[in-house]
């Protein structure tokens, strides 16, 4: 019988052999006729050391088990082909006396293994060897607790840190072990590297008796080494005694997944060992995706879901200054061929109360449901600062024989001002003259919605401006006056519009149902709706003016304090889009103000940016 403590020795001696064939062998170098002069590479200095080589690490699969991350791991593995894999330890749920359930936890997971393209190599845990029943269990498997083996010339260390197991939960490292550890560093005193792997992170433990734990330390002092452990299911890493610590998160043990900045997620580590040290990068599990994370055949069936206006709430619009109660519709539609998961809630709001806050449940394939709301204010002071009722929308579309498909988007919800449109008193000549233009009746100013970092927009004569806009049966006309106390353009026009001073004038001539939630999450040029982008050089520069209507004119004028702006769109074009008579438009307007040649940015919109996270639906919507 091929036994696993068999299968092991023989692991041992194939990374023997294979380190002996590598260092034997010259690395395979690139075949190229080199031309004269330039060429399209850096250098030909192929990163192919026969000393370097790659191995990954994985971590806690228990202890809060999340089944199916595990198997995750291994299947993404094999994907990344490393030499070996390491663990550290808690490898089943364990902590149990039951022969039989024993056995049945530890056929699961060697079953996980079955499936691994490359050797793993185990190293116990707390939730392995709690008692004498699982160690007897473990040395049946797999034979022995803590074992060394070389490859290229680095020293793995695999221990157990459970060696206390009969008289505490914290670990420790007795007598025994530490004599083999003694014996096994004096034999290998050469080693270019020493990489230690345990489950618990004995340093941690400063109030406990980790026996010999202090004293393996000291004998690593003065080794080039590298330590990796878990148990904690939070990546933390130390630089101590002369080495580097790491205490590795999970794969697919209990955790939070509060992300990176709280060092709780699931993951893979991956270690390139070179001359001067291993180099460890952590793969986060979601981040490994096969060849297949994107068909032609799964794109047909994704993008018509991620592309279709799947939620839809009717604007409020208001045309007097205050507001009580108002209703409003909210309709969520499942046009797909899959059945969808729905989940909103809406987020407090100092402003607003709402009726119904939250819903959860399934919507049928070609179905909708409606939700008619009932929205209320309260300590509402001035109509324009209310404080918007945020909904966040999570939708699931469960895909036959595909992973579900999950889309979030978060809905700012408010009463809208109602903004008459008016009639053009005289003809308007576009040359940037603001002449025909007795006032300009909506302000930029540093109570507008700004984008800006806490030092780059310093005040009005910084950047601000006013604009109006009117239309009579052949145009729609903007006019605007820009305050900018430096302007900064790109003479060669090489920059697009967004890195230098420019306006920005937003149209989206969709009807209302359609312009009203268009926004958040799509980019400042969208086909959505058109942007017109004008900068104050020399040359007036248009960006993407071949994409305008046909007929779209704009003009710039350099005036005292920064510059003056007009535009025409044909009428034509509102006409086209509505296919009728016209009767609405969304609209906004944004000053991209750059100084000190772009070390300060700051972007003056009048309504919040479109594709902000503060849009809110049917800003900034003009009825003829």
């Amino acid at each position: 019988m091929f036994t696993r403590q068999k299968l092991v020795s023989t692991l041992f001696a194939s990374l023997i052999f294979i380190s002996f064939v590598s260092y034997s062998q010259e690395g395979a170098k690139i075949k190229i006729e080199i031309p004269q002069g330039s060429t399209p590479w850096n250098n030909l200095n192929v990163n192919n050391n026969p000393t370097t080589f790659q191995f990954a690490i994985v971590s806690d699969r228990t202890g809060g088990n999340r089944p199916g991350v595990f198997l995750d791991a291994v299947k993404k593995l094999n994907l990344l082909q490393p030499e070996f894999v390491m663990s550290v330890g808690d490898l089943i749920k364990g902590n149990s006396e039951d022969p039989t359930e024993l056995n049945r936890e530890w056929n699961q997971f060697t079953g996980f293994i079955d499936s691994l393209h490359v050797p793993y190599f185990y190293v116990p845990g707390n939730h392995d060897i709690s008692n004498k029943v699982m160690e007897d269990k473990w040395k049946e498997l797999f034979g022995l607790t803590y074992y060394h083996f070389l490859y290229k010339d680095v020293l793995f260390l695999c221990l157990n840190s459970e060696d206390n197991y009969r008289e505490t939960v914290d670990g420790a490292i007795k007598d025994e072990q530490f004599n083999y550890i003694k014996k096994v560093l004096e034999d290998n005193e050469n080693a270019k590297w020493t990489v230690l792997f345990m489950h618990q992170p004995l340093w941690e433990r400063k109030g406990s008796d980790t026996k010999r734990w202090k004293d393996i330390e000291k004998l690593l002092a003065s080794r080039k080494h590298t330590v990796f452990v878990g148990h904690t299911h939070h990546y933390k890493k130390y630089e101590r005694n002369n080495g580097k610590y790491i205490i590795l998160a999970t794969t697919g043990g209990g955790s939070t997944l509060r992300g990176p900045n709280f060092g709780d997620f699931d993951h893979l580590v991956w270690v390139t060992m070179t001359e001067e040290g291993p180099i460890i990068a952590n793969l986060l599990l979601e981040g490994i995706w096969d060849e297949d994370v994107m068909t032609n055949d799964l794109a047909d069936i994704v993008l018509p879901l991620s592309n279709q206006p799947s939620v839809s709430v009717e604007p409020i619009f208001i045309d007097r200054p205050d507001f009580g109660t108002e209703k409003t519709t909210l309709k969520i539609s499942n046009s797909s061929d899959y059945d969808m998961d729905v989940d909103f809630k809406f987020i407090s709001s100092k402003n607003m109360l709402v009726d119904q806050t939250k819903f959860k449940g399934k919507i049928k394939a070609k179905d909708m449901k409606i939700f008619n709301l009932q929205l209320k204010g309260i300590n509402i002071r001035k109509f324009n600062n209310i404080d918007p009722l945020s909904m966040e929308v999570n939708l699931k579309y469960n895909l036959k024989d595909r992973p579900q498909l999950e889309l979030n988007r978060v809905y700012n919800i408010k009463p809208v001002q109602k903004y008459k449109l008016l009639l053009a008193k005289k003809a308007i000549k576009i040359d940037g003259n603001l002449k025909e233009w007795k006032s300009l009746q909506f302000k930029l100013t540093e109570k507008s919605h700004i984008v800006a970092d806490l030092f780059s927009h310093t005040g009005n004569d910084d950047g601000s401006g006013a604009f109006s806009i009117c239309y009579d049966e052949e145009n729609l006309y903007i006019g605007a006056e820009i305050v900018d106390d430096a302007i900064v353009v790109v003479e060669n026009g090489e920059n697009p519009l967004y890195h230098q001073d420019a306006v920005f004038i937003f149209l989206d001539a969709r009807p209302v149902h359609k312009s009203c939630m268009g926004g958040t999450g799509q980019k400042i040029f969208s086909s959505d709706w058109i942007t017109i982008a004008i900068s104050p050089d020399e040359q007036g520069s248009i960006y993407r003016k071949q994409s305008l209507p046909k007929g779209t004119v704009c003009k710039i004028q350099l005036t005292k304090n920064g510059y003056s702006v007009e535009a025409a769109i044909p009428i034509s074009y509102l006409n086209e889009i509505q296919i009728s008579d016209w009767k609405n438009f969304r609209f906004n307007f944004m000053i991209n103000d750059y100084d000190q040649g772009g070390q300060y940015k700051s972007k003056i919109y009048w309504k919040p940016g479109w594709t902000e996270k503060n849009n809110y639906i049917g800003s900034g919507t003009f009825f003829k």
